[in-house]
This record gives C-alpha cells, structure tokens and sequence, in this order.
C-alpha cells in the first residue's frame, strides 16, 4: 500500500499550498504551507497544522489566538501539487488581522478596499 503522502507533487522545497475553505460557506479563508509532516498531523489530529516558512516550524492553526480550524475534508488536486482543506473554523476569525477570512481586499478603480470588517481587534486575540 502506498502512502498517501507519496501521491503529492512537494514542490522543490517539499511543500504544497494548503487553501482553507469554510466547510459550510464555501468561502476561501487562507492560503498556507504544508510539508509531509504538517499533512500527516493534519489528517491524523483532524486540525490544521501548517509549515510555517517564516518561523521554519510547524505551526497548528489556533494555538496562539485559539482559532483553530477542524478539518472536515482534504482534498488533493488533479496535479497532485495543491490541496483544500474543508475546515470549521472555531471563532469564525482565520486571519491575523482579526477578520474572517485572509482574503478582505478587493480591487476596485486600480486600489484595494477593505470589504470584510475586523471582528476581534489582533491586540487582543494575541496578547
């Protein structure tokens, strides 16, 4: 039996992009890494756990701010190089910034708008 690690595209760096998608609305709330560690956790804990490239360490979703992501689903594209994780996001806040999703600005007119309020000031979710 082969290892479902074995079936990704790593890229040379041997990770892949991980989007979190909320399970229930669709919406994209963040982008991240994963390497072969951080997948396996992921499926086995049924929890987020990132590579953090700027820390160089694991990194599980939540363990600082307490917004962790449940994983519903994991879902591998057809190249092999990216996947989707299905989550509920517990504190419905994924993005550092205090907000729902990562993705809040929006081009209009050649500038970015902020769209998506802050739900928690970042002061105090990582105080």
């Amino acid at each position: 039996m082969t290892d479902f690690l074995d079936d990704i595209s790593w890229n040379e760096d041997g990770l892949l992009p991980a989007v979190a998608q909320d399970a229930n609305s669709g919406r994209i709330l963040m982008v991240a890494w994963m390497n072969r560690e951080a997948l396996s956790l992921t499926a086995q804990e049924q929890r987020a756990v990132y590579w953090s490239r700027s820390r160089r360490k694991l990194w599980r979703k939540g363990e600082e701010s307490g917004h962790v992501q449940t994983v519903k689903e994991i879902r591998l594209d057809c190249d092999g190089d990216v996947i989707v994780l299905q989550v509920e996001q517990l504190g419905g806040i994924a993005c550092h910034t205090g907000r729902e999703s990562c993705f809040y600005r929006v081009l209009k007119d050649g500038q970015w708008h902020s769209v998506d309020p802050v739900l928690k000031d970042p002061g105090e979710i990582y105080s």
